[in-house]
């Protein structure tokens, strides 16, 4: 029986990367007359990285090698600091809205009594505020566990975040699904046991599909049909991701043992 779903935030729940984070990093470039700017591209290849203070390690070293890796170090939690900050005013703008689709799933599953959860390796000092703005305050209280990049070791890829969600909600991998939207996103997922719906982003790398136990390119409304990806399972899918669909994924991928 599935009892409980565990969402993604960043792409998964908003278009966060394209209406947000990149536009908050150059903000943040800027603030301090740094000659830096993330184009789309340049920024979906960065994407591959998880966490923002990694994604500027990484880039600093590239094109400041001449800063001692203290200074970059310091330069990169800085910057992450003001960029947090910008991707809040971006939030309280209302500048990032839900994907279309998202918030009719989530109250059917609540409404259906199953568990709703968040694993995320985005900071919670921005998290909660971007959750209270998506969902609403009533949503929010709906969700029985919120895990953000400070309550891991090691962030997605790795399996650590959806691991400790199922252990606050009180259920194993065998009774969940997560919902992702990238390439590192489904990794973790699949690492932690979990059968993984992706609802890719139009603003990440492209991932692969094929990893997948189900892959779609919005969750679905009548304006906007959802369009399968990829479908090992032969899931029904009529233009939206419902409750059905994932209580169907579900019991595909345990009669499969694909989890």
């Amino acid at each position: 029986m599935l009892q409980a779903v565990i969402f993604d935030v960043d792409g998964t729940l908003a278009e966060t990367e394209r209406d947000g984070h990149r536009v908050a990093f150059n903000r943040a470039f800027a603030s301090l007359d740094l000659p830096y700017h993330w184009d789309t591209d340049t920024y979906i290849q960065l994407l591959k990285i998880s966490g923002g203070v990694e994604r500027l390690t990484f880039y600093l070293s590239r094109n400041a090698p001449t800063l001692a890796e203290a200074e970059r170090a310091r330069l990169a939690a800085e910057l992450h600091r003001r960029k947090n900050d910008f991707f809040r005013e971006l939030i309280a703008a209302g500048r990032i809205r839900p994907r279309p689709g998202v918030l009719s799933l989530f109250d059917s599953l609540h409404d259906e009594g199953i568990q709703l959860g968040i694993a995320t390796t985005g900071s919670r000092e921005w998290v909660t505020l971007l959750l209270n703005s998506l969902l609403g305050t009533n949503r929010v209280l709906h969700l029985r566990t919120v895990i953000t990049a400070g309550d891991v070791r090691k962030k997605k890829p790795a399996p650590d975040a959806y691991v400790h969600a199922l252990e606050q909600l009180e259920v194993t991998a065998e009774h969940a699904i997560a919902i992702e939207d990238s390439q590192n996103g489904l990794l973790a997922a699949k690492a932690a046991g979990l059968p993984c719906l992706l609802v890719r982003s139009a603003f990440c790398d492209e991932p692969d599909v094929q990893r997948a136990d189900l892959a779609v390119d919005e969750f679905g409304t009548l304006e906007k049909p959802a369009q399968i990806l990829w479908n090992p399972h032969s899931i029904g899918v009529d233009g939206r991701i419902t409750v059905e669909t994932l209580r169907s994924l579900h019991s595909a991928c345990s009669a499969a043992g694909t989890r």
